[in-house]
């Protein structure tokens, strides 16, 4: 409405009841917003057109072989001609484990129990680690895989392993576009896109 600000509860102030400096912290805010959400458009537009590119060539590429790419691709490095520049696309799983994992957690466990009968509680926490949710409410997968990796030779453990294998479930799948330019000691070094950074 003219002549009113909305306040951040929602209330509608008359201008001229905004002191200067909110007025001027405001204004700054929404003309820094302005031009990142331009470039944010743009970052997204380069992003998705890089991407269509590298799988462009990529088909043009498996063609002179007689070859048909189809289905989901892994990761590709592209280098330019002198070394000194490559584009790479990876593609990343997201992960998550259904209900089978609560099993996993039950079998291993009870193996903690059988295992460690007058052990200190130190043991159980590092395996509760495993299990242990972040923030968000999120199991994070690589200690609970690295579980997998241990060669334990009794069966509830093998069978807490393969409820684990069982539960993993590709929730959805992210593709980045990265540039690399090559540093002076030969090194490829990321070119930055992050405005954060």
């Amino acid at each position: 409405m003219e002549g009113y600000w909305k306040d951040q509860q929602g209330r509608l102030v008359p201008l001229e009841m905004v002191k200067p400096i909110d007025r001027a912290r405001s204004d700054l805010v929404m003309e820094i917003v302005g031009k990142s959400l331009n470039l944010s458009e743009i970052l997204k537009n380069f992003r998705d057109r890089a991407i269509d590119d590298v799988k462009a060539f990529v088909e043009i590429s498996a063609e002179q072989y007689g070859a048909k790419i189809g289905g989901r691709k892994g990761n590709i490095t592209l280098t330019s001609f002198d070394g000194e520049y490559q584009v790479v696309l990876a593609v990343a799983d997201c992960i998550i484990f259904d209900e089978r994992l609560q099993a996993a957690k039950a079998l291993v466990d009870e193996c903690l129990r059988d295992w460690t009968d007058g052990a200190r509680p130190e043991l159980k926490a590092i395996v509760d680690n495993a299990f242990a949710v972040d923030r968000a409410g999120k199991i994070n997968t690589g200690r609970v895989f690295a579980l997998r990796r241990l060669d334990i030779n009794d069966p509830k453990w093998k069978r807490a392993m393969e409820a684990i294998s069982d539960s993993v479930t590709i929730h959805s799948t992210k593709e980045y576009i990265r540039i690399y330019k090559r540093n002076d000691k030969g090194d490829y070094i990321r070119v930055n896109l992050d405005i954060a950074s």
